[in-house]
């Protein structure tokens, strides 16, 4: 398969698939749906789908007809426009535009300074959503850290509490089921006129997935369906396991994690027309030697590129990935694979880019590396601004100019083009080596952590109106009932 980076507008963009193998990646997800089926394990859900005309089977499996599928695909909008709590228009997911954040859940948090690590806490969620809020190549929130300490029932609803408190970005949230997320929807309601208003001027953003191979459980089925009704919009990706819970080939990898992300996207769709939603995959892929699931073997970044196309090839906003290691601890491994991964979604427009800082194969958190992400992400944009070719860039008048025994450091051409050219670093060093070594040898780990503890020492959000804490507060700790 040829790899072909073609400028398109001046941007670069990567492509590893051509039109013909899209169209037979989409021929194979097709015929999972309508030869193979999908268990459907939501009794509303099964009930929208066999009054569209899908065919039931044995064990809530159901066969999924492709006029279905193309339906789907021509009423979800193409493009999501996302808002920030104070109602600010902050991403626009589609196309190739890409936007970047932290992820979710991480059990454990790291210390990078000190090495040190532990069960992540409430105060994790709360220190990485202030550090995301200040830091300007961060465009969303996800709670990164998962609260060990509070019951499971609240856990989610507890993050997103704090998310929303301690920055004013879009939040991508996960919930338990419908009843946290509710709440969820509620505490967004707050930052609106209402519920018109939010829907319009969406504030977060839903991520459900189902089980691989092709089960598409209660609780993901019932988030999916509250989200198509209040207009949430709504990841659903699923995370097959090459090897394992998908093909180990990296086409039928895709061709089965493309199905299963179609079938969430058939009856959403069923259920509201035109509510926004965001195909994906995790392409997770499993190591036979060590049985670690790995976020950054070529096979991961192979599947994961193609379901990107294939979100290009449908027109549809995409789930993408970007700065994750599968190393232990923030060092060159962990720079390196966070660097070629955030370039690949880049370049790939990949358009809501999570799990900034993820180490240890999507366990732990690390605020170092969120940091040190945020001048890679800078990079990356950069990079993907691509070349501008016109009659000033080519430089012709000044070549003359210059001829073969001058220089250009004075000349205006450098001056008019440097600030638009030179990308300069702010964490990266560009110093020689006796500079270095003078300014203390420090390395990018501790620059690092320099710049988080001013972040943390310094940066404040928003702050939010007493009344409002106050109402949120009260949806928080309000007792579930059945």
């Amino acid at each position: 398969m040829d790899l072909n980076l073609i400028a398109e507008g001046r941007q670069p963009k990567l492509q590893f698939l051509n039109t013909k193998d899209k169209e037979q990646i989409m021929s194979g997800a097709l015929k999972v749906l309508e030869e193979f089926g999908m268990q459907i394990l939501h009794p509303e859900a099964r009930d929208l789908l066999q009054k569209a005309g899908c065919i039931p089977e044995a064990d809530s499996m159901l066969k999924i007809p492709s006029h279905l599928v193309h339906q789907a695909v021509e009423t979800a909008p193409s493009s999501i426009a996302v808002f920030d709590r104070e109602g600010r228009q902050a991403m626009d997911l589609g196309g190739y535009r890409s936007y970047y954040g932290p992820g979710s859940d991480l059990m454990y948090t790291l210390d990078g300074a000190s090495g040190e690590r532990r069960e992540s806490r409430l105060e994790d969620v709360q220190r990485a959503a202030t550090v995301c809020d200040s830091l300007p190549n961060i465009d969303f929130l996800m709670s990164s850290a998962y609260p060990n300490e509070i019951p499971a029932s609240k856990s989610y609803l507890t993050s997103f509490q704090a998310m929303t408190e301690h920055s004013s970005k879009p939040i991508v949230c996960t919930a338990e089921g419908k009843r946290d997320l509710h709440r969820m929807w509620e505490i967004a309601r707050l930052h609106r006129e209402g519920a018109s208003d939010l829907a319009d001027r969406p504030y977060f953003i839903q991520y459900a997935e189902p089980i691989s191979p092709r089960k598409h459980p209660f609780d993901s089925l019932d988030k999916l369906l509250l989200c198509a009704d209040k207009k949430i919009p709504c990841i659903y990706s699923p995370a097959p396991i090459s090897g394992s819970t998908a093909p180990m080939s990296v086409a039928g990898h895709v061709v089965q994690g493309l199905s299963e992300s179609l079938c969430g996207l058939v009856i959403h769709q069923l259920r509201n027309p035109g509510a926004p939603f965001l195909m994906g995959m995790g392409a997770a892929v499993l190591d036979m030697a060590t049985s670690q699931c790995s976020y950054n073997a070529p096979e991961y970044y192979l599947a994961y590129m193609a379901t990107v196309e294939m979100s290009h090839f449908l027109d549809l906003p995409s789930w993408g990935y970007a700065g994750t290691s599968d190393a232990q601890i923030p060092d060159g491994q962990a720079v390196l694979e966070s660097g070629y991964q955030t370039l690949l979604a880049t370049l790939g427009g990949a358009n809501l880019n999570h799990d900034v800082g993820y180490l240890n194969f999507g366990l732990t958190g690390c605020l170092e590396m969120i940091v040190i992400n945020n001048e890679i992400i800078e990079l990356a944009k950069r990079i993907k601004k691509g070349i501008p070719v016109n009659r000033a860039s080519l430089g012709l008048e000044a070549i003359q100019e210059v001829g073969h025994q001058g220089h250009y450091l004075t000349h205006e051409h450098t001056m008019e083009h440097l600030r638009s050219t030179q990308w300069r670093p702010d964490l990266f060093s560009r110093l020689g080596y006796e500079a270095w070594d003078k300014k203390g040898r420090r390395t990018l780990l501790q620059r690092a952590a320099n710049r988080l503890e001013s972040i943390l020492r310094d940066h404040r959000a928003v702050p939010l109106e007493q009344a409002k804490l106050d109402q949120i507060r009260e949806i928080v700790d309000a007792p579930f009932t059945d």
